[in-house]
C-alpha cells in the first residue's frame, strides 16, 4: 500500500512544488483578498444608498471584513438577507408618485354638502343646492365663500366702506356753520313799540324779514300791551 500512495505523493509534491503551480495559487490568493475588500466596499456604498445613518456604512463594511479571505462569501450572503430592501431614492420616487395621485385626487372637487363631482365654475350645486362660490362685487369673478378678499382685485370683504357723504357730513357742516348764519334773535315787542311811537300803525310798516322770521319762532306769553290809538270802550 506504501508503495502505491508514494508515488502518488511524489507526484503532487512535484507539481505544487513547480513554479507555474506556485505563481497560479499566489495570483488566486491574491483574486480572493482583492474581492474580500471590494465586497466590503460593495457594502458600504450599498448601505450609503439605502440608509441615512452615518454609521451604517461602516457596520457593514466592518463585517464582511471580519470574516476574513475565505469566509466572506457568507457574510456577503448574509449582508444582502438583512439589508433594507429599497434604497433612498426608491423611496423617494414612491413618496412622489403617491402625493402626485393624492393631488390629482384633490384636484376633483366634489361638493361638501352631497360629495358628488362639481365643477370650477358653478355657483350652486345643482343636486344639493349648497352655495359652493359667490361673485365678487369689485371685479364679478367667482370667489369661495371662505375667501376673506378677492384674489382677482384685491378687495377686503370684511372691511366695510363709509359712504361717502357720511365722511363729507363734517366739512359741510362747517361750511353751512359758516355762510348760512342764523340771523340774530330781535325782540318783537320792543320794535312795535318803537313803531307805536313814532305815531304810525304797525300794520302800516312792513317789518323786516328778520323781525318776522324771529317773531314766527319767538312769540311773546306775557299780555298783549293796548295800543295807544285803540278807541275808548263805550260806556
Amino acid at each position: 500500500m506504501d508503495q502505491i500512495l508514494k508515488p502518488i505523493g511524489d507526484a503532487l509534491s512535484s507539481i505544487f512544488q513547480s513554479s507555474i503551480i506556485q505563481l497560479g495559487l499566489r495570483l488566486i490568493g491574491v483574486y480572493l483578498v482583492i474581492l474580500w475588500l471590494a465586497t466590503a466596499y460593495w457594502a458600504f456604498r450599498d448601505m450609503q444608498q439605502r440608509s441615512d445613518n452615518a454609521l451604517l456604512p461602516y457596520l457593514a463594511a466592518a463585517f464582511i471584513i471580519l470574516f476574513t479571505p475565505v469566509f466572506f462569501v457568507f457574510a456577503f450572503w448574509f449582508y444582502k438577507i438583512v439589508r433594507p430592501h429599497e434604497k433612498i431614492g426608491e423611496v423617494w420616487e414612491r413618496n412622489l408618485a403617491e402625493e402626485a395621485l393624492l393631488a390629482e385626487v384633490e384636484s376633483i372637487h366634489h361638493c361638501p354638502g352631497c360629495d358628488r363631482r362639481i365643477d370650477d365654475e358653478w355657483i350652486i350645486c345643482p343636486s344639493c343646492r349648497t352655495r359652493l362660490k359667490r361673485v365678487c362685487p369689485n371685479c364679478s369673478r367667482l370667489v369661495g365663500m371662505d375667501w376673506s378678499l378677492c384674489a382677482w382685485c384685491g378687495k377686503d370683504f370684511e372691511r366695510r366702506e363709509a359712504p361717502a357723504a357720511i365722511e363729507a357730513l363734517p366739512r359741510n357742516r362747517e361750511v353751512t356753520g359758516r355762510i348760512d348764519a342764523p340771523p340774530a334773535p330781535v325782540d318783537v315787542p320792543e320794535v312795535v313799540a318803537a313803531t307805536a311811537g313814532s305815531g304810525s300803525s304797525p300794520a302800516a310798516k312792513p317789518l323786516p324779514s328778520s323781525v318776522r322770521s324771529a317773531s314766527s319762532v319767538r312769540t311773546p306769553t306775557g299780555p298783549k300791551p293796548a295800543s295807544p290809538q285803540d278807541p275808548l270802550p263805550e260806556r
